[in-house]
């Protein structure tokens, strides 16, 4: 994927292809050429690009947040703004009722859009608008809580425990559901749905037994999984993974099968086992075809260029190169207007993508 990730430029592109890839984004405020006065931003004006970050403390809100600091110092038309949603696959459904301009999304909530497959079967959604390119690589894998009797994935297909498999609504939730349901883990246990901001209060007073937690791109968890790390009193393990287990993730076109070195824990995690088996899923921002294409080609910008501002405020920012950066392209759907300026400019542009109208 990047220099800096454990996955490679194969698995990404597996977990993308295999999905499908659609970006939301719109624009709002400034002197002049927003959208909201009847122009379409290209006369020069300034431009606000309002993003859909998911919760307080999750990895998307912390990239929004840097993008957003990036504008403000390095830009001189584009501002950022980052508001909180409840999670990559609630945001296709905010952007297709009109709710949300912008947002961050993952592959395997986009195909199941895409397809009207999973939660989108019963429920379709109707727009879905152009693509713009990766951010991020969430790392999900699991966790057990010391005296709670769970030491391996072989414990939970045996049933019997509170498990808690992320909020409803995230994408990361929708992934983890398909692999536990694939892998016999989901019905003989108890499913806690309670919001990221709850699941650290779960796990201090011992309401959980297992936990599904993530970090971002190799560097650090997320905030609210360091929030769990922080309360848990010293309580958390790695869960063993068995070969049964690995295979259902392999498996899964949505997700990508890792095995690394722990990370971002404040305490030893590695009682049980010293290796992180990951199912990992990756997220791009993506833009609606409304905003005007330099928007857009500025934000790619602001990422490839001003890399160091964006890791001042998030230190889980990917080393962007504009290669890395088309890795969730999907030939059948847009790819943006400005994103697909930017790529062209950079020699990474593939004739067999469709490019956004300006």
């Amino acid at each position: 994927m990047v220099d800096s990730d454990q996955v490679n430029r194969r698995d990404v592109v597996k977990g993308a292809t295999a999905l499908g890839v659609v970006g939301l984004a719109g624009c709002s405020g400034g002197d002049g050429g927003d959208g909201s006065d009847g122009s379409d931003g290209s006369d020069g004006g300034d431009v606000t690009i309002t993003i859909g970050g998911t919760s307080t403390g999750s990895s998307t809100q912390a990239a929004g947040q840097a993008l957003a600091r990036a504008a403000s110092q390095h830009s001189d038309f584009l501002n950022v703004s980052v508001q909180e949603t409840q999670g990559w696959t609630a945001n296709l459904y905010e952007f297709d009722n009109d709710q949300i301009p912008a947002m961050g999304v993952d592959n395997n909530s986009l195909s199941k859009a895409l397809n009207d497959e999973g939660p989108f079967a019963d429920d379709p959604v109707d727009t879905l608008p152009d693509q713009g390119f990766l951010f991020t690589s969430l790392q999900i894998h699991w966790v057990g809580l010391e005296g709670s009797g769970v030491e391996s994935v072989a414990d939970l297909r045996e049933g019997g425990y509170t498990i808690y498999p992320i909020q409803p609504g995230f994408g990361t939730r929708l992934l983890t559901e398909e692999i536990l349901k694939e892998a016999g883990m989901w019905e003989p246990n108890d499913i806690l749905n309670v919001d990221t901001g709850d699941i650290p209060g779960a796990v201090e007073e011992g309401r959980v037994d297992a936990l599904a937690l993530y970090g971002a791109n190799g560097v650090n968890l997320s905030g609210w999984c360091q929030e769990v790390d922080v309360r848990s009193g010293g309580g958390l393990n790695l869960l063993e993974v068995d070969d049964e287990f690995r295979q259902v993730i392999e498996d899964h076109p949505g997700a990508i099968l890792e095995e690394i070195e722990p990370y971002g824990y404040e305490q030893e995690v590695t009682a049980y086992t010293d290796t992180m088996t990951t199912w990992s899923l990756a997220g791009q921002w993506a833009f609606s075809p409304d905003i005007p294409a330099r928007a857009t080609r500025e934000v790619c910008r602001l990422a490839t260029e001003h890399e160091d501002t964006l890791r001042e405020s998030d230190p889980t920012t990917l080393e962007y190169s504009p290669e890395a950066m088309t890795q969730t392209v999907i030939p059948e759907i847009d790819v943006h207007a400005g994103v697909a300026n930017f790529f062209e400019e950079n020699d990474v542009w593939d004739d067999s993508w469709s490019r956004g109208d300006e």
